[in-house]
Order: C-alpha cells, then sequence, then structure tokens
C-alpha cells in the first residue's frame, strides 16, 4: 500500500484490540480522522509490557525505513491491565519493572541513539482502567473449570497512578481513564459495571469516556493534530477543477 495518509497507531492490550467492537473508540476515531490520518490497532489481548516490547520493535519502523512508509503522527501506549495481574499469573510484571518497560517503549521513539527514533511522532500514555473485582470473580467463577480471582483493585490503582507519575517525568501526556472511570462511578467500585461487561474490559459507555479524554488530550497537547484542524489528503470533490481535474487530484499535507 502506498504512503498515501500518515498514522494514528494504538498499541496496546486487549482493550486497545478491542476497540473496533461495536462500541469501540477505535471506530469513531477512525471516522473523525477519516481521510485525515489512518488509524492502525496493534492491539494484543493478553499481552504485557514485557511481551509487548519486541512484538513493537516489529511493528514500528527503523529509522532507514520511515522514509519508505506513512509517518506514525499519533502512538498510544496502552498497557497495565495484564501487567497488574497478581501472581502466579504468567502475565503479572512487577511494577518497577511495568514502569521500566513503559519508560523504554518511549524511550525507543523518542531516543536520538534509537534505531527507532521518529521526531514526528507523538506520544500519548493510557493508563489501565479500575478493576471491578465483583464483576470479574464472578466472570472467573462462571468458567469451566472455575478460576481464582486474578486482579485486585488497589494493586491496578497503584500501576495506574504510576503511569500519570512516569507521564509526568517524561513530558509525555496522560490519558487517565482510571480517575475518569472512577469518578464517573461515583467512586464506587460495585457501580464500575455500567462501564465494563466483565469488570475487566470496557463497553460502549466505557470506551466513549475514553474516546472523549483522548480527544481532550489531543486537543490541550497535540492541538495541530486535532481532527478539527486538519483538512483532507485530497480535495473535497467540490474544489477538484472540473475542467483539468488531475493537477488538483494531488496528494496535500493535511497541516495545510
Amino acid at each position: 500500500m502506498a504512503a498515501v495518509q500518515d498514522i494514528i497507531m494504538c498499541f496496546g492490550d486487549s482493550i486497545t484490540q478491542g476497540a473496533w467492537e461495536d462500541g469501540g473508540f477505535g471506530k469513531t476515531l477512525s471516522h473523525v480522522y477519516s481521510r485525515k490520518l489512518d488509524v492502525l490497532n496493534r492491539g494484543l489481548s493478553g499481552y504485557n509490557t514485557e511481551w509487548a516490547i519486541p512484538v513493537f520493535e516489529q511493528c514500528f519502523p527503523k529509522q532507514h525505513e520511515q522514509k519508505h512508509v506513512s509517518k506514525v503522527r499519533i502512538l498510544t501506549f496502552w498497557f497495565g491491565a495484564n501487567d497488574a495481574c497478581i501472581k502466579p499469573s504468567p502475565q503479572h510484571v512487577p511494577l518497577s519493572k511495568y514502569v521500566a518497560n513503559l519508560r523504554h517503549l518511549v524511550d525507543l521513539v523518542r531516543s536520538p541513539q534509537s534505531a527507532y527514533y521518529s521526531p514526528d511522532t507523538k506520544i500519548i500514555l493510557i493508563n489501565a482502567p479500575p478493576v471491578n473485582t465483583h464483576q470479574r470473580a464472578a466472570d472467573l467463577e462462571s468458567r469451566n473449570p472455575p478460576l481464582k480471582l486474578d486482579r485486585l483493585f488497589e494493586t491496578t490503582k497503584q500501576y495506574a497512578e504510576a503511569v500519570v507519575t512516569l507521564g509526568s517525568e517524561l513530558e509525555v501526556p496522560v490519558v487517565d481513564i482510571w480517575s475518569a472511570l472512577w469518578k464517573g462511578a461515583g467512586e464506587d467500585e460495585a457501580a464500575l459495571s455500567k462501564f465494563s461487561p466483565d469488570g475487566l474490559h470496557l463497553n460502549a459507555k466505557g470506551y466513549t469516556v475514553l474516546y472523549d479524554a483522548l480527544l481532550d488530550c489531543i486537543e490541550k497537547n497535540i492541538p495541530e493534530l486535532h481532527p478539527d484542524r486538519l483538512r483532507y489528503v485530497f480535495v473535497p470533490w467540490a474544489e477538484i477543477n472540473w475542467t483539468d481535474p488531475r493537477p488538483s487530484l494531488v496528494k496535500r499535507d493535511t497541516q495545510g
């Protein structure tokens, strides 16, 4: 495929992977950026940051490759829901290692010494949503065979808070979806059920909160890439020179 439009790359776990389901934020994001930026889903169900790093190194172009492919203009890292699993889950990543892994992912893109250095890429971190242990326990107990609770509310909160701290340290914007959903639930764990079908993943209401927070984050931190400030790569049909169309049908910079 020719490098016609630049990209928003969403890299994360199952909550990113599921963002293209009905009610997911990915479909809405793709719609508002239609003909401006392509939205690419690189969600990996079940993955933690430890497993994500070698995958990212295969998904993101190296410096010598970047001139041949579309630029990644916005890159979201949304991990933590699996890293915050409690032992003995194989998905568990200790909090300090989780933070180090996120830092490494950011450095891969931002460090001039990195093979993946991409100065045109703007990074946004997203933290894990709160876990509703009532829903999660019920879901796991209903399986055959039944499974024990693998996540704790307070543990996931610690991982979510660590992302906010890291973002501040690295001067990388953070979508604090944990706090947004917690506030939306009236700070009542049981009430989180309105945002999740199973206590872990998000439903349409949860994804709507995320979408609104993400667009707000872009508006505040990367306003030049907000969809309302970008023009179509190819002109609207009414602007085509109908008598001599070809010269007017040339790819253009979305930022004018």
